[in-house]
């Protein structure tokens, strides 16, 4: 891999109803010594030494005839135009840190007048940073090992309906998907420690059944509890999730918050399930906000072991390319000898129907997949329904057709005439 940058670099997609150069600038001068207007006391001497830079800058071809965001500036048809560009700044305005780089590199720029679109598009980091912060415990080796998984993907689910169910309701439906054989169960996001479920309960309930089966069979289910909330309440469940044996616990990044994750980080002994939650608000609009190459970054350094990537066909908004390249990246190393990998978590209306196309667009079997309706709604039942799904995962890894397989497999097959 590259070496990593001795300034911090980051690279945008801009629009502008001005000269993209002129509001590049502006962004630079924006975002470390510069205001709108010459200051005393910003001499060629300090502008030298805390001044971002421009490293990058190509004109884009795309004709533009809309503003793509909101302004109160003046916008003219002929205006508007776009640039990729890249920013550099010296570490040593902020230091390595993950918040004040957010500030740096994501803050302000958005509200510029001038612009009337701007994305971040990715993110390299000096070294230094891979110093400062312990990026992911377990990862995908840490995650085969508790799981249990040697080789292959993990096959996983939801809890379904994703709240509703009591603590002994939900650790019923947990003990059928052990005796189908999972890997993976995970709490839905909504499902956090409200009195039909209180957290407590829920942990005991599923655990003394995850803990029995393990007993008898020698597999011991991963399960991720969803303990996001404040700071002393995510310590006091993570400690109870280690004192009943559980191996991973889950967090949801954008209501936990930047600070709120890297602290659960840096206390916790179980691999961090990661989901992102109102991502697309961050993302959906094509010239705002963050490209998901350039977020995971954060988080993965931050401490995340598995990151949500989405699903093919999913029942977002998202396209299957830019699921996969979220899925790759997350694969991809970070830093010269501290990798920081994360295990790419495929979710959204996953079935049987996706594991060819999900495994030959990755090209690799680090990954894992969470079923909900999926697994739950097979017409044999939740068991029935892990079977299917790791029968075509079997297919896709063998390059059988998903039809041939499914005459010899007669889950695969029911999951087949349940998905239409």
């Amino acid at each position: 891999m590259p070496s990593a940058p001795r300034r911090i670099e980051a690279d945008y997609i801009v629009e502008s109803a001005i000269d993209p150069r002129r509001v590049v600038d502006m962004m630079a001068g924006e975002q470390s010594s510069g205001t709108f207007v010459p200051v005393p006391g910003e001499t060629a001497e300090l502008k030298a030494r805390a001044a971002a830079r421009v490293e990058a800058f190509e004109t884009l071809s795309d004709v533009v005839t809309t503003p793509s965001l909101p302004t109160t500036g003046r916008v003219t048809r002929e205006g508007l135009r776009r640039a990729r560009v890249t920013l550099s700044w010296p570490l040593e305005n902020l230091g390595s840190s993950l918040p004040n780089l957010l500030a740096t590199v994501a803050g302000n720029l958005f509200e510029l007048q001038p612009l009337t679109g701007l994305r971040l598009l990715d993110i390299r980091l000096p070294s230094s940073f891979a110093d400062a912060y312990g990026g992911p415990r377990f990862g995908i080796e840490g995650t085969r090992r508790l799981s249990g998984v040697a080789s292959g993907p993990l096959i996983g689910t939801i809890v379904k309906p994703s709240v509703g169910f009591g603590p002994e309701e939900t650790a019923s439906l947990v003990e059928a998907l052990c005796l189908g054989g999972i890997d993976f169960i995970k709490d839905d996001e909504l499902q956090s420690d409200g009195s039909h479920c209180p957290f407590d309960d829920r942990v005991r309930a599923v655990m003394r059944v995850i803990n029995a089966h393990a007993d008898r069979t020698g597999k011991k289910v991963m399960y991720a509890f969803n303990l996001t909330g404040e700071l002393d309440q995510m310590r006091y469940r993570h400690d109870l999730l280690v004192a009943e044996g559980a191996t991973c616990l889950m967090a949801s990044l954008n209501s936990v918050g930047l600070v709120g994750f890297i602290e659960l980080a840096r206390f916790s002994t179980l691999p961090i399930h990661a989901h992102r939650n109102g991502w697309g608000a961050l993302s959906r609009h094509p010239l705002l906000g963050w490209s998901y190459v350039a977020w995971q970054k954060i988080w993965r350094l931050a401490g995340a072991d598995h990151m949500h990537v989405n699903g093919l066909a999913n029942k977002f908004s998202e396209p299957d390319d830019s699921v996969i390249e979220s899925a790759r990246t997350c694969l991809q190393p970070m830093f010269e000898g501290k990798p920081c990998l994360a295990m790419p978590v495929f979710s959204s209306g996953q079935t049987v129907r996706q594991a060819h196309g999900t495994f030959a667009g990755l090209g690799s079997t680090d990954l894992l997949v969470t079923a909900g309706g999926g697994i739950m709604a097979h017409p044999d039942g939740p068991s029935a329904g892990v079977r299917a799904l790791r029968e075509a995962w079997q297919a896709a890894l063998g390059g059988i057709p998903l039809a041939d397989h499914a005459r010899t497999h007669p889950a695969l097959a029911g999951a087949l005439g349940m998905a239409g």
